[in-house]
């Protein structure tokens, strides 16, 4: 019996081995081939996503690998320039200017009429000093008197009045439109130089905005203006340029100008301590009244001195006698880089 049952299972076995090696072999090649589609469907969409992501970054609609977004993407914003264009005032610019002030005509040319008035004829009075080969292209400039100098003390007793700031807006809005730097003069009465800059700090965060001083008016404790002429001290001068120096690097600007007005060499204190800034041109600017002898040896008699400024000059429409033309001002040696009209 046993015998006869071993020789049965003997004679089955190859049959259930073969069948159920036929279906192995099956479900392998049913199982290859689902593989063999899941890798091409997975490579063509690959493909597609490379070829659509290659065509964005064509068009502009994803950042470059590595780029971080439109942020990373975007070109950084150039530093601002001056009102005629790039950041160096000289030698690539004769600035040529209007004094003045809207509380009286008689504080110069820039309070007569309307602002686009004054832009036109300070074109017209300007137009020669740019006449001819070479010349370098004119710079406008809008001298404000932003701090007036008073014969009274005021409520601090500083013999002094600042503009308001909505008249500062006013003519910074009119130099923009003439593309004219605008100046902001400073006349101190007892005030100090430094902290009377200091009040239009948001303006000298501008390009186109920086100051002149006027040491006439800067008045010691017991002086007047009027009664006294001031001066200042080359160390005053040198905290004004540092200050401007500091702003101009802190927010990128172009270049700026710091006019000294002056008329009698005395009115700056120690002159050869006088230092420069980066960023900022000192300008010594002779402007006392009178005929053009008088005018023309004053001038010489500061360029003996042989400041390290540039040299600058005044003509007054009213004060002076025989008053000297464009012409006449160029003939100056060296030539100013820096006139303007009161």
């Amino acid at each position: 019996m046993m015998a006869a049952a071993r020789g049965r299972g003997a004679d089955t076995l190859p049959r259930v081995d073969e069948t159920a090696r036929r279906e192995r072999r099956a479900q392998a090649r049913r199982r290859s081939e689902a593989q063999r589609r899941r890798v091409l469907l997975v490579a063509g969409g690959g493909i597609v996503l490379l070829i659509l992501v290659v065509v964005l970054i064509s068009a502009g609609g994803l950042p470059a690998i590595g780029g971080g977004g439109e942020r990373a993407a975007a070109e950084p914003k150039p530093p601002p320039e001056l009102p005629r264009g790039g950041r160096s005032v000289f030698p690539e610019f004769k600035v040529v200017g209007f004094a003045g002030a809207p509380q009286d005509e008689a504080l110069g040319a820039l309070g007569i009429g309307s602002l686009d008035q004054a832009a036109r004829k300070l074109e017209r009075q300007a137009r020669p000093y740019t006449r001819g080969p070479g010349r370098p292209p004119l710079l406008p400039a809008f001298e404000l008197i932003a701090v007036i100098a008073n014969a009274s003390a005021g409520d601090d007793g500083e013999y002094r009045t600042a503009q308001k700031k909505k008249v500062v807006r006013e003519y910074l809005a009119g130099a923009r439109r003439a593309r004219a730097l605008l100046l902001l003069d400073i006349q101190p009465g007892r005030a100090d130089f430094l902290e009377e800059v200091r009040r239009f700090d948001e303006f000298l965060a501008q390009p186109d905005v920086t100051v002149a001083l006027d040491p006439e008016w800067h008045m010691a404790e017991d002086e007047v203006p009027g009664q006294t002429i001031g001066s200042v001290t080359a160390e005053e001068v040198n905290e004004v340029s540092a200050h401007l120096s500091r702003i101009v690097r802190q927010n990128r600007l172009p270049e700026k100008i710091l006019v000294v007005h002056q008329f009698e060499l005395d009115m700056i204190e120690n002159r050869r301590r006088l230092k420069a800034y980066p960023g900022v041109e000192l300008v010594l600017n002779v402007d006392g009244v009178g005929g053009p002898k008088l005018k023309i040896e004053k001038y010489n008699a500061f360029i003996e001195r042989r400041d390290r400024a540039r040299n600058g000059f005044k003509v007054f429409y009213e004060e002076d006698t025989d008053r000297l033309s464009p012409a006449e001002v160029m003939r100056l040696r060296p030539e100013p880089e820096f006139v303007v009209y009161e």
